[in-house]
C-alpha cells in the first residue's frame, strides 16, 4: 500500500489546469455511449472531473503505477460503475482497449508529469530533496533501477544520456566522477548523488537555477522508465484509436516531451500534399484539427495555488472526420456521425479490472 506520506499527497493532489483539459475533451464526450481513456492516470484528478460533468461517460483508467492506481481507485469509487482500470504502461493501452471490445473512443488524456505521490513518497526515489533509495521506477514490480543505471552504465553511455535526457552541460565531468566513485562503493541511496553532482559542476552554476542534480535526476528517470520512448510510441497510437471527432489532450512538463508531442500533433494537423499543387488531393489533408495556440499555460491564479504548474503546457487536437480531409485549413465545426473503426480488435490475456463494489487495480494489490 502507499506510504502515509504518499496518501497526503493524494489528499493535497490539485490536477494542473483542470478545467482547461476538461473544456478541450468535453466536447467529444456529450453523447450518451461516450468513452475516454486517461492513459496516465495518476491520482485520478482529471479523469474525476470528467465523470462528474458527463454521467453517461465510461472510463478507462491506465496506469504503470499500481500505487497510483490504488489511490485513483479509492478517489473514483463513487464513479465505479463507470470506470476500468488498467496496470500497464500507455504505450500497450491498444490491448487493453482491444480485451474490452473498445474499436474507438472519444477522447485520449495524457498527464506526462510525475505525480505528487511519486516525488513524495521515501521509497521511489524521485526526489533529489530527501535521502531514498534510487529507484525511480514508475512501476515498481519491473525493471531495472536508477541505481542499476549509475553503477552499470558506461562512461560514454552516462555522459549521453545526462546530456541528451538532461540537458546537462557538465555531463562528462558527472559521468567521470560517477565512474571513480562507484569503483569504492556501488551507489544506493540518492544524497550521495547530490553531493556529487554539486560537488562536480562550477560554483557559478551552484549559485543558479535550483538544485544542480535535478537535471541529473531527471535524466535517471527518463532513462529508468524509457519515457520519452513511450510518449513517441503513444500519441501516434491514441490518435488512431480516436473516433472522428474525438479529441486527444496532452500535458507536458519539461522541454523534451513536449517537442515530441508539438511534432506529433502539427504532423497530424498538416497535410502531407506538396505545397505547390493548386488542390489538396483526397486523403492527403490534415488529420487533425489543433486546438491550442501553442502550448497552453497556468494561469496566475492557478501558479499561486499550485507552484508545480509553471512547467505544464496543455496541446490538443480534434480528430477530423475522414471526408474532410481534403479541405486544406482543416478547420470544420460539423460533426459527423460516429463511426465504428475496421480494424480487427485482437484478443490477449492482458486483464483489466472494472471498478466496481469491491474497486481494485488489475495487479490485485487492492483489498
Amino acid at each position: 500500500m502507499p506510504g502515509a506520506r504518499a496518501a497526503e499527497a493524494a489528499e493535497r493532489h490539485a490536477p494542473v489546469l483542470l478545467d482547461r483539459c476538461t473544456a478541450v475533451l468535453s466536447p467529444a464526450l456529450q453523447h450518451p455511449r461516450a468513452v475516454s481513456v486517461d492513459l496516465t492516470l495518476g491520482m485520478g484528478g482529471h479523469a474525476a472531473e470528467l465523470l462528474r460533468r458527463h454521467p453517461g461517460l465510461r472510463l478507462v483508467g491506465v496506469d504503470r503505477d499500481p500505487h497510483a492506481l490504488e489511490l485513483a481507485a479509492h478517489r473514483l469509487h463513487e464513479f465505479a460503475d463507470r470506470v476500468t482500470l488498467v496496470h500497464a504502461v500507455s504505450d500497450r493501452f491498444d490491448d487493453a482497449l482491444d480485451d474490452l471490445g473498445l474499436d474507438t473512443v472519444d477522447a485520449v488524456f495524457l498527464d506526462l508529469g510525475v505525480s505528487s505521490l511519486q516525488l513524495d513518497e521515501d521509497d521511489r526515489g524521485f526526489s533529489y530533496a530527501r535521502d531514498t533509495p534510487l529507484d525511480m521506477r514508475m512501476d515498481p514490480t519491473t525493471g531495472r533501477t536508477a541505481a542499476d543505471v549509475l553503477n552499470t552504465f558506461s562512461h560514454s553511455d552516462l555522459t549521453r544520456l545526462l546530456r541528451t535526457w538532461g540537458e546537462e552541460k557538465f555531463a562528462p565531468r558527472i559521468a567521470s566522477a560517477v565512474v571513480r566513485e562507484r569503483e569504492r562503493e556501488p551507489f544506493r541511496n540518492s544524497a550521495r548523488l547530490v553531493d556529487l553532482v554539486r560537488a562536480n559542476v562550477p560554483a557559478a552554476a551552484r549559485r543558479t537555477g535550483g538544485n544542480p542534480a535535478k537535471r541529473t535526476f531527471q535524466a535517471l528517470r527518463i532513462t529508468v522508465n524509457d519515457e520519452l520512448g513511450v510518449v513517441e510510441r503513444t500519441l501516434p497510437a491514441a490518435f488512431e484509436r480516436l473516433a472522428p471527432d474525438g479529441r486527444l489532450a496532452v500535458l507536458t512538463f519539461h522541454s523534451l516531451e513536449d517537442r515530441i508531442t508539438k511534432n506529433v500533433l502539427r504532423q497530424l494537423s498538416s497535410s502531407s500534399a506538396p505545397p505547390d499543387l493548386p488542390f489538396v488531393p483526397e486523403g492527403s489533408g490534415p488529420r487533425a484539427e489543433l486546438l491550442t495556440r501553442g502550448g497552453e499555460q497556468a494561469g496566475e491564479a492557478e501558479l499561486a495555488e499550485n507552484p508545480r504548474a509553471a512547467s505544464a503546457r496543455l496541446r490538443a487536437v480534434r480528430r477530423l472526420p475522414e471526408q474532410d480531409r481534403s479541405r486544406s485549413s482543416g478547420r470544420v465545426t460539423s460533426r459527423n456521425p460516429r463511426q465504428r473503426d475496421t480494424r480487427n480488435s485482437t484478443s490477449t490475456n492482458r486483464q483489466t479490472t472494472e471498478l466496481g463494489p469491491d474497486h481494485g487495480t488489475t495487479d490485485g494489490r487492492t483489498p
